[in-house]
């Protein structure tokens, strides 16, 4: 009878120190779900914050491709006059 409720009594001890480490694992299961967001939220922000970037400079550049145009205009049409007073 006494084996019997020393087992008894070293199995509700083990399933009560099982119970606290389910609770300290979700607790870190939470932790880590979170920290998993926050790598997510800040990598959508470098992405888009590269894309801004990259966007800018494609503006840039077609600004600089739009005035060599007119500069290149500008010549052809000095250059036609040139070459009809000639």
């Amino acid at each position: 009878m006494k084996k019997i409720a020393v087992t008894v009594a070293v199995l509700a001890l083990g399933l009560a120190a099982c119970q606290a480490k389910t609770e300290e694992n979700a607790a870190g299961n939470e932790a880590n779900v979170e920290n998993a967001a926050n790598e997510d939220v800040n990598a959508a922000t470098t992405d888009a914050g590269n894309a801004a970037d990259n966007a800018l400079d494609a503006a840039g550049n077609a600004i600089d491709n739009a005035g060599a145009a007119v500069d290149n205009a500008a010549d052809a049409v000095s250059n036609a006059a040139s070459n009809a007073a000639n």
